[in-house]
C-alpha cells in the first residue's frame, strides 16, 4: 500500500498531471524503487499539477516527474508545461524511466 503524504515537506515528490496515463504505474515504480534502494519506510508526496501557471512555477517537465529535495532526478531541459514526459529507457523513448534507472536515482538522491 502506498504511503504518499500531501506535504511540501517530503524530501521525495512525484509530480503528475491527471491527463497522463502513466501516473499510476509511476507511483508503483516509485514504491518498488524505494524498497530496492533500501528506503522502504521513506514517505513521498504525490503532487498534482493541473494548470499551465503551476507547471511553469514548478518547472514541471511533464508527467511523471520525480524530485528529491526539489531537484528533478533527470535533467528537465527547457520545456515546462502540462504534458506527458518522455524518458529514455533501455535506449528507447518511454513514458516512464526504467525501473533500474529510477532505483539508482532514488538510491543516490536519498543517501
Amino acid at each position: 500500500m502506498s504511503r504518499p503524504i500531501p506535504s511540501r515537506e517530503s524530501r521525495l515528490e512525484l509530480l503528475v498531471w491527471s491527463e497522463c496515463p502513466s501516473h499510476e504505474e509511476a507511483e508503483r515504480m516509485l514504491r518498488a524503487a524505494l524498497v530496492e534502494a533500501g528506503h522502504a519506510d521513506e514517505t513521498y508526496a504525490v503532487r498534482w499539477i493541473e494548470s499551465h501557471d503551476d507547471a511553469e512555477a514548478e518547472r514541471f517537465a511533464g508527467s511523471p516527474t520525480f524530485r528529491i529535495d526539489g531537484v528533478d532526478l533527470v535533467d528537465p531541459g527547457e520545456w515546462f508545461g502540462l504534458m506527458c514526459r518522455v524518458y529514455q529507457s533501455d535506449g528507447h523513448p518511454s513514458p516512464l524511466p526504467s525501473q533500474t534507472d529510477l532505483t539508482e536515482w532514488v538510491r543516490e538522491g536519498l543517501n
